[in-house]
């Protein structure tokens, strides 16, 4: 490799970086405000966003989910060394994925909250639902470990 062509790479190395940095922080902070809404001023919104088909009460769920979106932004912002890192990346997604049948479940029963109104806009909301698990493997930069025990 020429010294230039090195230099390019350690310039996208140092940007991937910083982008993953980025989004880290940003994904642990917009989890703690969720996590936090959960708990105060947007509690009567997510109770009623809570399917009647949950065996549990509805307010646990809303204050036990709110717990989870806590612990997983402070997680998120103070794991970043791997395995650690791509670890709590993982339960983001996975967290993501937990929640997604009360979002399926808000579209099929018409359940109106957070100006989510129409179907349409029910509908859009899921669609968003695969970018937050993205965006947390992304911030967790998951295939890290898989990358460095190849390189071993």
């Amino acid at each position: 490799m020429t010294p230039e062509k090195a230099q390019v790479s350690t310039r996208r190395e140092q940007w991937g970086r910083r982008a993953r940095a980025a989004s880290k922080v940003a994904l642990g902070a917009a989890l703690i405000a969720a996590g936090a809404a959960h708990l105060t001023t947007r509690r009567e919104e997510f109770r009623a966003q809570v399917p009647e088909w949950v065996p549990f009460d509805t307010d646990d769920v809303v204050v036990w989910s709110g717990y989870a979106e806590l612990a997983l932004g402070a997680a998120t912002l103070v794991t970043w060394k791997q395995p650690h890192r791509a670890r709590t990346g993982r339960a983001g997604a996975l967290f993501f994925l937990a929640v997604l049948p009360g979002n399926v479940a808000q579209w099929l029963e018409r359940k109106d909250g957070f100006g989510l109104d129409t179907d349409q806009k029910r509908l859009a909301r899921l669609a968003f639902q695969p970018g937050l698990m993205a965006w947390a493997v992304y911030a967790g930069d998951t295939r890290a470990p898989r990358r460095a025990a190849q390189q071993a």
